[in-house]
């Protein structure tokens, strides 16, 4: 045990935990400690809103595989957090969030900046500790960042501020890593035995495919059966795209050829994944999920299995570990594979139903003018997209779109909203990986609303020389509700419509390069020249307002008005 102050101790277990970049606004609570910050070699990024500071938090754990950081000021500063933390939170981002609290002295009186910062968190974390005294700081901040790990998500550790000044004796813990095992030999035997019979097995691969390291497993085990492989939706770095069986992502505006695909499978190994309602809804007028097959569901959560989909076998195991284990039972001597048999026939589906996909795609919204539609803005970055590129997109009509169109050759590479879906997400989680990860180009899809939350961070990124590019869809609406309204309101815009400024012209007076673009063919050499220049960029892209189908009907049906001065706005029910 070592005599020292509890920010000493603080850092010392930031050290220990590997931690060397923390995000937040500077704030008198826990000042002492970010005193010892650089000296420590742990650098603080300083940010324009602790949403942001969350949301980069989030993208230095998803591209890092390690934790992020961020901390704040007591009371609104913290409240800040909530968001980017409930994002990380349906991520499974191992995000620590630090929170400094009123003094210990006064709490209760209602004194500046105070709140109760515990229940804010409460339903969005792994786990939550509250430090009530010095002595314990080491010890209970350790056990934050070692329960992020192990859980896969955000926790939060709760200290009021006048708890970082005094002496204690600390032992600075190393850190616990635990060993993620393959699930029950019953279960894995199990599963074998239904894949081995299947006549047409689809794999899915998941997050928790990408978080285990897995997909080197997945690519053995699909050669093996021969089996299409399909993204999960917002996890399409989940398997390579240049590999013949990669056949895209499930869900919303998803791969056809994969729906088509799974659609016809007698038994589904799902890898790493909850089969979340919203990724496995019917998509382009195809309802996909096979009503009869039989489903081999791999989780590391048992609450998970069988939760949306009901499983015929639950792995409760590790993506990456259950993968092998399954493959190796597959290849045992002599173990037949009914999938061997209709091979041929099987590759031949895979290849007619990708290239009616692609052709699809390279005819649908195609057309050349000004503005831009917005899926040949997709397509044009697409193609222009570094090979090794990070996305981050936010939530939105256009980047949802995005989905037909983002492919990946190594994970760790798309960070999406996920299932809470809140705007002001892309830009600040791309910042967080391009720190995370300086050696690949990091790129932001954003929608020209979702913009407002988010492009204040363009002065941390000018301020801090992170390189991160945006890519600002300009077609001045909320388009996904602007769809609704059409849909279920008769063209009725109440809060739709936007007048906006030129956001590349905002982007220059703030220091970062600011191009916008109006025509297809400069779109694609201006994501380039941004991605070049090594310098924050926000590429404006001045798009159509033609838009993609809703992805709320399940919350929407036509209005009846029964009062009388509704009349004039009465829309038959459906």
């Amino acid at each position: 045990m070592t005599l020292m102050t509890p920010s000493e101790a603080m850092v010392e277990t930031l050290v220990a935990q590997g931690v060397t970049h923390v995000f937040g606004i500077v704030g008198s609570a826990y000042m002492d400690a970010l005193d010892i910050f650089e000296p420590a070699g742990i650098r603080f990024i300083s940010v324009a809103h602790e949403q942001g500071a969350g949301h980069m938090a989030d993208g230095y754990a998803r591209a890092s595989g390690r934790h992020g950081v961020c901390i704040a000021q007591n009371g609104p500063g913290i409240t800040n957090f909530v968001t980017s933390v409930a994002a990380a939170y349906w991520a499974h981002s191992p995000v620590v969030v630090i929170t400094p609290e009123t003094g210990s002295n006064t709490q209760g009186l209602g004194g500046f900046q105070e709140a109760e910062q515990m229940p804010f968190f409460e339903r969005i974390t792994k786990y939550q500790v509250h430090c009530g005294h010095q002595g314990r700081m080491a010890e209970l901040l350790g056990r934050c960042f070692d329960y992020a790990m192990l859980e896969r998500g955000p926790t939060q550790f709760n200290i009021p501020r006048d708890l970082f000044y005094g002496e204690a004796d600390y032992t600075i813990q190393e850190p616990i890593r635990v060993e993620r095992g393959p699930g029950g030999p019953e279960s894995l035997d199990a599963a074998a035995a239904l894949i081995a019979e299947a006549k047409f097995p689809v794999i899915l691969s998941g997050g928790g495919v990408v978080m285990s390291d897995g997909v080197g497993e997945v690519i053995r085990l699909a050669e093996h059966l021969q089996a299409p492989v399909i993204n999960t939706y917002l996890h399409n770095d989940s398997f390579p795209q240049s590999h013949p069986l990669w056949c895209g992502p499930i869900g919303y505006q998803g791969s056809k050829a994969a729906m088509k695909l799974l659609a016809q499978a007698d038994v589904v190994l799902a890898l790493g994944t909850r089969l979340g309602p919203f990724g496995t809804l019917p998509q382009h007028g195809i309802d996909y999920w096979p009503k009869n097959a039989k489903l081999v569901q791999v989780e590391a959560n048992p609450r998970r299995i069988g939760l949306v989909k009901q499983a015929t076998v639950g792995v409760c195991g590790d993506a990456r570990a259950a993968t092998a284990a399954i493959h190796e039972r597959l290849t045992t001597a002599n173990r037949a594979i009914a999938a061997h048999g209709n091979r041929d026939t099987r590759l031949a589906e895979i290849e007619k139903q990708k290239a009616a996909w692609e052709a699809e795609l390279d005819k649908w919204g195609q057309a050349d003018g000004s503005p831009v539609g917005p899926r040949r803005a997709l397509r044009e970055l697409e193609k222009a997209l570094p090979k090794n590129a990070m996305v981050t997109t936010d939530i939105g009509n256009i980047c949802s779109v995005s989905n037909s169109y983002l492919r990946f050759e190594q994970p760790q590479s798309f960070f999406a909203a996920m299932s809470f879906g809140n705007c002001g997400y892309a830009y600040p989680t791309a910042i967080g990986a391009k720190v995370a990860r300086p050696d690949r180009p990091a790129v932001a899809y954003v929608g020209d609303g979702a913009w407002g939350m988010s492009l204040q961070e363009t002065l941390t990124a000018v301020r801090e020389n992170i390189p991160a590019v945006a890519v600002v869809f300009n077609n001045q609406q909320w388009g996904a509700e602007k769809k609704n309204q059409i849909d279920f309101y008769a063209d009725r815009y109440v809060g739709t419509n936007l007048e906006n400024p030129s956001f590349a012209g905002i982007a220059r007076a703030m220091g970062a390069n600011g191009v916008t673009v109006d025509s297809p063919d400069q779109i694609g050499d201006a994501l380039v020249e941004a991605i070049a220049s090594n310098r924050p960029s926000v590429l404006e892209i001045m798009v159509t307002q033609e838009l993609g189908e809703p992805f709320r009907r399940d919350a929407l049906k036509k209005p009846r008005r029964l009062l009388d001065k509704y009349r004039d706005y009465s829309v038959a029910a459906e």
